[in-house]
């Protein structure tokens, strides 16, 4: 029988590296991950996995691709970084020109950055700087809970303070205000009552609110929750009503992964300030960026400061804007509509049949996104385990096990994702 020993250290791993959301007490078990191809991971010891996460929900084109290697070859070769202070670049002016592109057509400025949390933090201070701008002192942000926008200080702020991850933080925070989330399900019937406690808190702060900053139509990391678009709409309409900036934080939802380029689309609506970030490199590099309307940007810019305040060493970096160009270039080719809707009617006949066991509470499920919420936090460590046996790599939180696969997954691979979703939750 052949011993295979790990070309990693896994012992010096537990020891030492600082996994997320993981304790040094007592850490979680690691997989070590030689290559990745297609929709495959594949481990040390060879066994191949069917990544469903998209690697938080990032790499919608596959892993290795071809076009997103050469974009990455070539840019290596010219520069891999330069500071965007007084410089710029054909990587970044290209991606801007693109990104203007695909976005709601009042989006006129990108400032880019280099993480979705950061980009969370840039719009709320140039929501900040805004009202600056115009002489007012405007220090909060309305939102709503069980959302969640990011893991830096601003950001966990607007991050729903009781029943999220960060909640251990509460009380070192600045306090934002909440409303009450949307009730209604995406494929439900619309309640106008829904938006009551949201319309009244923004009715009664409207005065002291810089912006409403909300995850357009699908909640993420605070519960996967899949809102019904009239609750978006509503709230586009009542900022425009009491003249409150909104922002929409796309970096989860963007780039199709709700059957849409941009959740936003699904109410029809268009924000005054917009973050993307993960799948805008197709998950090869950490970037992001946060576009505003030529209003709010050249407000913020006419103030005290006479720009806006602030720049990312890594801000605007060629190599991740070189690839972020072709991962762009390949979405505009149009073929992930169809491969997204393909996914979203195998998830709408497959995610009811688990939604029939005694554990489930609810499955759900919008373009490339599948959720089966549990009655009881899962053991992760076992269920790890058990998918891992079963060749798919899915990562649950919580109560939540979710799927969020690459966009080039196959029915039979997709159909692996849900079959393992299953066995692991059957009495055995």
């Amino acid at each position: 029988m052949q011993i295979i020993t790990s070309k990693i250290d896994l012992e010096f791993d537990q020891q030492h590296v600082w996994h997320p959301y993981t304790s040094t007490i007592n850490p979680l078990p690691c997989y070590p991950v030689e290559s990745a191809n297609g929709v495959y991971l594949t481990l040390e010891d060879g066994r191949k996995l069917i990544d469903g996460m998209s690697s938080w929900w990032s790499t919608i084109h596959g892993y290795n691709h071809p076009a997103l290697n050469q974009a990455a070859k070539n840019q290596i070769d010219k520069m891999s970084h330069v500071m965007f202070g007084g410089i710029t670049h054909e990587p970044a002016v290209e991606l801007c020109r693109k990104l203007i592109a695909i976005t709601p057509e009042p989006l006129q400025h990108v400032f880019l950055a280099d993480s979705g949390s950061v980009a969370v933090e840039v719009s709320l201070k140039m929501a900040l700087q805004y009202w600056h701008a115009k002489g007012q002192r405007r220090p909060k942000f309305l939102t709503v809970r069980h959302g969640y926008h990011g893991d830096t200080f601003a950001a966990m702020s607007v991050t729903d303070p009781d029943n999220s991850m960060h909640s251990l933080y509460k009380g070192f925070l600045p306090e934002h205000i909440f409303a009450e989330s949307s009730e209604r399900g995406f494929y439900e019937e619309w309640c106008e009552s829904d938006i009551s406690d949201f319309k009244e808190k923004l009715n009664n702060n409207k005065e002291q609110l810089a912006a409403v900053i909300i995850e357009p139509i699908v909640q993420g990391a605070g519960g996967m929750r899949i809102y019904h678009p009239m609750y978006l709409k509503r709230i586009r309409e009542l900022c425009d009503e009491h003249d409150v900036l909104l922002i929409a934080d796309e970096i989860a939802t963007g780039f199709g992964r709700t059957g849409k380029m941009f959740a936003c689309e699904h109410a029809g609506i268009s924000p005054d300030i917009m973050c993307v970030g993960k799948a805008l490199t197709g998950g090869y590099m950490t970037l992001s960026a946060t576009l505003a309307t030529k209003h709010v940007a050249d407000t913020v810019c006419s103030g005290e400061a006479a720009c806006f305040m602030h720049g990312p060493t890594f801000m605007g970096n060629p190599l991740a804007c070189a690839v972020g160009n072709a991962s762009l270039e390949i979405l505009m080719q149009g073929n992930w509509q169809q491969q997204v809707l393909s996914i979203e009617q195998q998830l709408s006949e497959l995610l009811p049949e688990i939604g029939q066991l005694d554990c489930v509470k609810a499955v759900r499920w919008l373009g490339a996104i599948g959720v089966v919420e549990l009655y009881e936090p899962v053991n992760m460590a076992e269920i790890q385990k058990s998918f891992v046996d079963a060749g798919v790599w899915i990562r649950p939180f919580g109560k939540l096990i979710y799927i969020m696969p690459p966009f080039i997954i196959t029915p039979q691979e997709l159909s692996c994702l849900t079959v393992a979703i299953m066995r692991s939750l059957k009495p055995q």
